[in-house]
């Protein structure tokens, strides 16, 4: 992908495109991945997808998270980026590096108010960037735009949603995913010297 995409998405995320058509959601049962190590925030996000028709797997920590994407497939990963030991960064690394992942799109997620974490998450390769708090409505908005670029398999019409996959005992979970208020700011690995100009989308 080149820079040049991901700053339009990035326009787009930022509202210029609040309206879009509500035709634009991923195939119904699609597999998605929630990394992050808390249980509310992967509850949070299980009962959103749930909702919305997707089957949802969830990873606590960054060795599991690749486990599961390896062996998983999932059409998309939310992945937190501030998690003790292996961070988002250093997970996001290694599915970009690794050949049965490199094609997943991923959503990186944080409640980090440090704005280089936007930075850090272009240089790296992830295809979209979702801050906490956050809602359905800005979760389905994500998957919309992958799937407009192409990311994402779109749902067929005759495919609507009449009852939600998300497993039940539910009810009590929050509709809005709120950051931990003892959570760290994000480590990021040092920037290393580069001969030259790289994309947006360029890995390590």
């Amino acid at each position: 992908m080149s820079g040049i995409g991901f700053l339009k998405r990035l326009l787009v995320s930022a509202g210029l495109d609040e309206q879009a058509p509500a035709q634009w959601q991923a195939a119904l049962g699609a597999r998605m991945l929630v990394v992050d190590d808390s249980p509310t925030i992967c509850a949070v996000l299980d009962k959103m997808l749930g909702r919305e028709g997707y089957a949802v797997s969830s990873a606590g920590d960054g060795p599991s998270a690749i486990e599961l994407a390896r062996s998983e497939q999932p059409a998309l990963i939310f992945l937190d980026i501030v998690m003790p030991g292996m961070n988002g960064f250093a997970v996001l690394r290694a599915l970009r590096h690794d050949p049965l992942t490199r094609h997943i799109p991923i959503v990186m997620i944080s409640g980090n108010q440090q704005a280089t974490e936007q930075f850090y998450v272009q240089r790296f390769g992830a295809d979209d960037f979702m801050r906490k708090p956050f809602g359905s409505d800005e979760v389905c908005q994500r998957i919309s735009l992958l799937v407009q670029a192409g990311r994402l398999a779109a749902r067929k019409p005759a495919e609507p949603v009449s009852l939600p996959l998300a497993a039940e005992g539910l009810a009590g979970v929050p509709d809005i995913a709120m950051p931990d208020p003892e959570e760290p700011r994000a480590t990021a690995p040092p920037p290393r010297p580069r001969p030259g100009w790289h994309t947006a989308h360029s890995v390590y």
